[in-house]
């Protein structure tokens, strides 16, 4: 079964605490522990793919309007606590097997070499024609 991995990132820590602000040192482990977390799970068959996305501030919401241009707006909006920072989605036998994916995922280090501990939501990816519903 599929499953989509989402992390969450958020926003307040985003603006002061982003990764372009660690030291070099800092920056170099955490892309490290990403490599061997998609190196791992690419050589075990389970990942399917993974991307980070843009930061926030590249972000935009598109609403279509009845008859016209569609309505796009900055985003995220003001109230927004927590924006996406990436996924991965993977093609495990049980939920468990996402949920212990998503925690590696989750454990990346920050400065210093802390964990962490960014949420991920797991959410599973049903079928194209949607039988599951």
């Amino acid at each position: 079964m599929k499953y989509i991995l989402m992390m969450q990132f958020a926003l307040a820590e985003w603006r002061t605490e982003m990764i372009n602000n660690w030291p070099a040192h800092d920056i170099q482990v955490h892309m490290e522990h990403l490599r061997k977390f998609r190196e791992e799970f690419i050589a075990s068959g389970e990942m399917v793919v993974t991307h980070g996305l843009a930061g926030p501030d590249d972000a935009r919401f598109v609403r279509a309007r009845q008859g016209e241009a569609p309505e796009v707006t900055d985003g995220p909006f003001p109230e927004t606590k927590e924006f996406l920072a990436g996924y991965v989605i993977v093609d495990v036998d049980t939920i468990e097997r996402a949920y212990y994916i998503a925690s590696r995922w989750s454990e990346g280090p920050g400065p210093g070499g802390k964990p962490l501990n960014l949420p991920v939501e797991v959410r599973h990816v049903m079928s194209p024609s949607g039988e599951e519903m």
